[in-house]
Order: C-alpha cells, then structure tokens, then sequence
C-alpha cells in the first residue's frame, strides 16, 4: 500500500508517476526534481522507475521489471520515453521500429487501469545533430533537423495512442535559442545537464499539474535564480499556451448544455467526449438522458446542473447555469395580434413587430416586478438586463394587449 504526505493546500494534487525510459530520466534523477517541484506546491508525486541505460521501447514492451511496475499500481500517469536517436531516424523506419512497442506499452499501461494517461517524454535533439547516422538520413545532421522528426515523431505516437505529449524538446529548443548562454547539455553532447534536467522538470510538472512552475522555490543547487526563473518561465509558457497541441486533458470531458422552452424546457447536451450524464433540474428532478426534457410546476429561476462522465467513468466535467421559467401559457395574451420580438433570443438588442396599437412597453422579471417601462418604441436596447427570462407587455394606456415571452442571453 503506497503513503502519501498529507495535502496540506486547497488547490494540492497527489499523482503517481510511473518513469519508462533510460538514462535521460535518469541522470540527476528527473523523477526527484519533479516531485521537489511538487513538494513546494504542497503537491504529493509519488514516482517509480525502470530505467535502464539506452533501453529502447522494443525492450521496454517485453521487460519483465518494465510491466510488473506498470501491474504494480493505478497510475495517474506513465510516462514513456524511446531511445535518445530512434525516434528521430526516417519515418518509415519509425514507423516499424519504434510505433508498435510503443502501441504494445500503451496497451499495457491502460490494460492494467483504463484510467491511466500514457505520456511520451518528448526529448531533444543532439548539441550538434546525429553524426552517427548523418550519412543514411541527412535530415538529423543537425540539431534543429533532429530536434523537428523527434518533434513529430513523439506527437504522433501521442495522437495514435490517445495520450500525451510532455513537450520537453519544444521547450530544450526555445531555451536553446533564447539564452544560447544557458547550457543544457552534459560534456557528450547529448545527456542533460542539471540545467537541462530541471528544464524537463519544470515541464513536466505543468503537464502532469496545468500548473505554472513561475517562482517555483525548489531550486537544484548549481542553478542561479536568473536561469531558474527563464527555465520555469519557458516550460510553463510551452506547456499552458499550448494544451491541446500537447494533447493534455484531451481525453477529459467539457460539460455544456443548450435549452429552449416555456414550462417545459428542452435540454441539448453539447458537451464532448461525454459517454454518461447526471442532471440536476434544480427542482428535485433529475435525469440521466443525454438530451432531456423536463416540466416545471412554477416560474422562478432554477440551477440546473450536468455531471458528465467519459468512457469508464474516468474522468468527470460539471457545468451549472440559471435556467429561467415562464410558461407557456403567458407567451402571448392575443394569439391574433402577430405581435413578435426579433431576434429571440437576443444579445440586448430587440425589434418588435406589431399590429397592434400601443403606447407603452414592460419589462417584467419572472417574479412579476417591473423592471423597466418605455414608450411606443420599437426598437429596445435591452443590453443592460441579465441573462435569463422576461415577458414584455404592450399597453395601451392600462390595457394590456400582448403578452411576449423573451430570452436574453
């Protein structure tokens, strides 16, 4: 049974991190600095690894130690991380080579807790590109060259297997070229520095949290304040301006809803990667259809309220708004006057049209109180009233002689 420290923030999160890689998680301990960082935010990372020196995910599909420690728990996330060159190599050759273990890994990691997120590790090209294989694919002579195929390699094992990108390489390159004095490599040209290290950290961090690690206080030592608030303004600015692109929450449902009606009201369920539904109408009722209807007994305004769930229960959006009911009955006191609003429903600016001879117009809230009174317009800013329900009267003199129901959005 696995102990966690005590949550000691509102806002604190404990996760557990399981580490599929080599020795560019290992060296200086990626998974130490990443739950430091935690630690500072009152957050609780448990991490484990199995992280041999260049394993490569062929290896790792089949390590006895590599799938008992992915059986051993329910992982928040498991984290992969191919060999340093492979995923950088021709794409055809990737494709063979590198796509299926990872495939097998995925498969592994969601067979043991369907709620775990894979996460590919995206790492960073060499100081001065892949001498070693130059020759037999040009494009990864270079840095930049290298850095691109590990760029689109990682984000395409990420879209095929439904999961994440942590996008250290993006960040490795923007800290590259915008402090060309900060080094991030150790004297190969190829394992991480503890700059480098940190700056994987720090990326994480945001990935795994959607938290910024700006004014982060965990700090390794060797690092002056200078760097570490350039390193953690990058990694937080790679990772939250981009979440989509990273593919981060991307299997989490958003909750939203559309409705229409008098009394009854119809519900349109427009929220994404749904597969369950709990509504709350605000009056006892409740549902769990995805596009219900329901009738309310009296006017007033409700809060209606939709949990939705994704495939397995895994994760969960709720979305509340003020539903306001009129019923149908007051929509129109003289079916005949073809007296309408338009648009309805409107943003604040409304027209009517009317046969109808008037010489005065009210605002009514639900709850029968006049909120406004103006001439014989017919056009009316009504920009200025909350959202929600109203019903319009036109008067001649005392006489009312319609009755328009009106949406304000």
């Amino acid at each position: 049974m696995l102990a966690f420290i005590a949550i000691t923030s509102l806002n604190a999160q404990v996760k557990k991190v399981l580490f599929i890689g080599n020795s560019y998680t290992y060296v200086n301990d990626l998974p130490k600095l990443l739950k430091d960082i935690g630690t500072s935010y009152g957050d609780s990372i448990y991490t484990d690894q199995n992280t041999p020196g260049g394993h490569q995910l062929i290896q790792h599909a089949t390590n006895a130690t590599t799938l008992a420690k992915i059986k051993q728990d329910q992982w928040d996330y498991v984290v992969i991380q191919e060999q340093s060159q492979k995923p950088s190599f021709n794409p055809t050759q990737v494709a063979n080579d590198v796509y299926p273990y990872a495939k097998l890994l995925c498969d592994s990691i969601k067979s043991n807790w369907s709620c775990s997120e894979p996460v590919f590790y995206m790492t960073w090209g060499r100081e001065n590109g892949d001498a070693s294989n130059c020759a037999s694919y040009p494009p990864i002579c270079t840095y930049a060259g290298m850095q691109q195929r590990l760029r689109e390699s990682y984000m395409a094992m990420s879209a095929a297997n439904s999961a994440t990108t942590s996008p250290v390489g993006v960040a490795w390159k923007t800290m590259r070229d915008s402090f060309p004095s900060v080094g991030l490599y150790s004297g190969d040209g190829s394992h991480p520095n503890i700059y480098g290290s940190y700056l994987a950290a720090c990326v994480f961090y945001s990935t795994l949290h959607q938290k910024s690690t700006i004014g982060c206080t965990s700090i390794p030592a060797g690092i002056s304040a200078t760097d570490a608030a350039n390193i953690q303004r990058i990694s937080t600015n790679t990772v939250l301006d981009s979440l989509s692109l990273w593919r981060v929450n991307a299997n989490h449902p958003i909750a939203n809803f559309n409705y229409s009606g008098g009394g009854t009201i119809t519900f349109a369920n427009t929220s994404t990667l749904g597969q369950t539904y709990e509504w709350d109408f605000g009056d006892a009722g409740n549902s769990t259809q995805e596009n219900p209807s329901h009738t309310y007994a009296s006017n007033n305004t409700y809060q209606v309220k939709l949990i939705v769930y994704s495939q397995d229960s895994c994760f969960s959006d709720t979305i509340t708004q003020s539903v306001s009911v009129i019923a149908n009955s007051i929509n129109t006191l003289n079916s005949s006057s073809n007296t309408t609003i338009y648009p309805n429903p409107t943003n604040g600016l409304v027209e009517i049209i009317s046969d109808l001879n008037y010489n005065n117009i009210s605002v009514i809230e639900i709850s029968g109180k006049e909120i406004i009174r103006f001439g014989n317009e017919k056009k009316l800013d009504l920009t200025f009233l909350p959202k929600g329900m109203y019903l319009l009267n036109l008067m001649n003199n005392k006489e009312i002689v319609a009755k328009v129901k009106l949406i304000k959005n």
